[in-house]
């Protein structure tokens, strides 16, 4: 297929003029045939003559709802007829970067964040053209004209639908800065809506990157080292080339030898066949042991400054009381379901990426950087995912799929198997900090001196955000923690160690809340306090943070007595210009074992889009947070991963969610992220229950539970 062929088929458009300003509108009426197009004033939307309203979308469908919540955004601000509205996943292109970031990527909860008043603008600057073409027709002035679902109403009551009004809204320029409703009148937003995208998985007619296919493909796996910075010393290239079905045996960059055969069994038994002999690593003595002495020297490093408000050393010095703790948490893999996978088929004057992949504009870049073509010449087909939390921004299978369908000039599918995810992730980094906090004689906080060691992710990824030492997200969570304290330091050590890092979901907060609220508890237990209102008496009143904490707490009965046996913990977090709160209710038996009741959860996230998929994305935060709390940890032995699959990685069971309760905050502010803030406040909430039910603190991740076993 051409490329001109395929966007014939799609229907999609791309950049014919460009109205300036915040909102870039894409108006094609210049471009339009008598019978072609239909009125698609800009890249996001478009409405046919039949009043199929279609909504494009950029983002990676990750299962996060963003193909429902985008749509529902454009159609409230259009007054559609929501039974008229279809969703499908645009090319990588230019109009779907990302307004902030200028890059079309799926991450940090800002599909819609990001996008919140240019989503709103497409949908009201199009129903204005629409009210200006029946307008035209009855010849009446359009501001006498209303619309409701999906029709343009004449004063006298009669209609027309959106449909037949296309082709003469078409004409009309696409307005700059068309009104836009009071929340009042939302009628789509915030109501319940079965999502877009679950019909075609029902029936199994998603077809997900590791299913892709193409006439003429050929199916590639990549051999790298099992330890940091080997290379192959030898290997057997005839006993590769035996097998059955296997092609062609290239070496890559970075010490990486690929083979490529007719089928994906084939092409692992081929790589199994190689034989490869590797050299030492880089550090062979790095296993579990190292690491975590290494961590603890790093803490007595003199650290950057990340933060300093007033004097905490003096502050510290004056305090009624002090406490010191140290906490530790380990490096953990993204693993999702779906192993990371790209399909490339590289032409002459053309490339195309068929990816399910966060990083559609960095799969383009990189592309076109291997086959030398301009980024138009590239393009990237973004695949649903199943599952990514960040992962799926890096580049790796796209540049294995680019190199690959080059040399062997047909299309080529690259995918990893379980342990390839596991021993060549770029793992959530480990972190161990140290606090200090003092207390006055009224139990209130006066001081708060905290250090943290960790590795840089941005240092690889962005290294223009590290100023001074710092990277932003490695004290993410600290230095703009929720609580009012008068005298902060904040110190950050930069760990170097040969191992892949990168973004995980939540990023630095996924760390640093677990630090931050377990030491709150700490601090109310030291003060006497009661965890709840300790941390009220500590944030703005009337805050957002403040009101969150309240509702999670009333939703969840905190200040009612717990059922015999168990205890209640709480903590809160914000990030992502959404605020989240978690209350736990938990036993603990006789032998350690803990047992998670009940989680409740209230977010306020601004003006709740899809409550359907908050809930659901919350509830995920749950089971993903317990998930962390009690399992997952990656080991290290012989100076490499030892982790080689879920056998050494267990996940939370599904015999082991408890009863989840989400409470969303009900506000018309602007829409903030969910996927993320939902995360953090999970493991510390439970941590704070355990020690209310046993005495005994959890200051690690994944809880080490034979502290529980060995209490008196």
């Amino acid at each position: 297929m051409t490329r001109r062929s395929f966007l014939k088929k799609s229907s999609l458009v791309i950049a014919v003029s460009v109205v300036s300003g915040d909102l870039d509108l894409f108006n094609c009426s210049s471009a339009q045939a008598a019978d072609s197009l239909p009125f698609k004033p800009h890249a996001f939307l478009e409405i046919a003559e039949d009043d199929t309203i279609t909504v494009w979308v950029g983002q990676t469908n990750l299962g996060q709802g963003t193909h429902t919540g985008i749509p529902m955004v454009i159609a409230d601000e259009l007054d559609a007829a929501w039974e008229r509205v279809r969703v499908k996943t645009a090319l990588a292109s230019d109009p779907f970067k990302d307004p902030v970031w200028h890059m079309q990527v799926t991450g940090g909860s800002t599909s819609i964040r990001h996008r919140w008043d240019m989503l709103r603008k497409v949908g009201a600057a199009s129903r204005q053209m629409l009210k200006k073409s029946a307008a035209e027709k009855w010849e009446i002035s359009h501001e006498e004209c209303i619309t409701k679902n999906g029709r343009v109403i004449h004063p006298d009551g009669h209609s027309l639908s959106y449909g037949q009004l296309a082709a003469g809204a078409a004409r009309f320029e696409v307005p700059k800065d068309p009104p836009l409703k009071s929340p009042k009148d939302y009628h789509i937003m915030g109501t319940r809506r079965n999502r877009l995208d679950i019909p075609d998985k029902v029936m199994g007619r998603t077809v997900f990157g590791i299913d892709f296919t193409l006439p003429g493909i050929c199916i590639g796996v990549v051999a790298r080292a099992p330890f940091t910075g080997a290379s192959p010393q030898s290997y057997d290239l005839d006993a590769a080339l035996a097998v059955k079905g296997v092609i062609k045996v290239l070496p890559l960059e970075n010490n990486r030898i690929a083979v490529c055969a007719e089928t994906t069994w084939a092409a692992m038994t081929g790589r199994d066949a190689l034989g490869i002999k590797w050299s030492k690593a880089t550090l062979p003595g790095l296993d579990d042991e190292f690491l975590d002495k290494f961590y603890q020297e790093s803490l007595e490093k003199k650290g950057s400054l990340a933060k300093q408000t007033g004097d905490a050393g003096s502050a510290l010095a004056k305090s009624s009381k002090t406490m010191e703790q140290s906490y530790r948490l380990h490096y953990i893999s993204h693993a999702q379901v779906e192993p990371t996978n790209c399909t490339a088929h590289v032409e002459k004057e053309r490339c195309r990426i068929w990816a399910p992949t966060q990083g559609a504009t960095l799969a383009q870049m990189t592309a076109s950087r291997l086959t030398g073509l301009p980024p138009e010449k590239v393009d990237v087909m973004i695949l649903p995912a199943g599952g990514g939390f960040g992962l799926r921004g890096e580049p790796d299978p796209v540049i294995d799929a680019v190199l690959l369908s080059k040399a062997l000039d047909r299309p080529v599918k690259v995918v990893n198997t379980r342990e390839d995810e596991f021993r060549n992730d770029y793992f959530r980094p480990a972190n161990q900090s140290r606090i200090r906090a003092g207390l006055d004689q009224d139990g209130r906080i006066t001081a708060w001196s905290h250090k943290i060691a960790a590795q840089s992710v941005m240092k690889r990824l962005m290294p223009q955000y590290i100023e001074n030492g710092i990277d932003p997200d490695a004290v993410s969570g600290v230095r703009d923690m929720v609580y009012s304290i008068p005298n902060q330091l904040v110190e950050y050590v930069m760990v170097e160690l040969p191992i892949s890092v990168g973004w995980w979901r939540s990023v630095g907060y996924s760390l640093n809340t677990f630090i931050v609220e377990s030491f709150m508890d700490e601090l109310a237990h030291a003060a006497g306090k009661d965890p709840l209102e300790f941390r009220l008496e500590h944030m703005e009143k009337g805050s957002r943070a403040q009101e969150v904490l309240s509702l999670v707490a009333d939703k969840g009965g905190w200040k009612n007595p717990a059922p015999i046996g168990r205890a209640r913990g709480i903590a809160v977090a914000s990030c992502f210009e959404s605020f989240a709160a978690h209350m736990a209710e938990v036993s603990v038996d006789n032998k350690g074992n803990i047992t998670v009741h009940r989680m409740v959860c209230a977010i306020d996230c601004g003006t709740a889009v899809y409550p359907d998929a908050i809930r659901a994305q919350a509830e995920a935060g749950v089971v993903m947070g317990l998930s962390v709390a009690f399992y997952e940890k990656i080991n290290f032995a012989g100076g490499g991963v030892k982790t080689s699959n879920f056998s050494e990685y267990p996940v939370l069971t599904m015999a082991e969610v408890p009863e989840i309760e989400v409470h969303i905050a009900q506000n018309n502010l602007k829409a903030g992220g969910v996927g993320e803030p939902v995360f953090p406040s999970v493991a510390p909430a439970v941590g704070n229950a355990v020690f209310r039910a046993t005495g005994v603190r959890l200051r690690e991740l994944p809880f080490n539970r034979e502290l529980l076993k060995k209490r008196g």
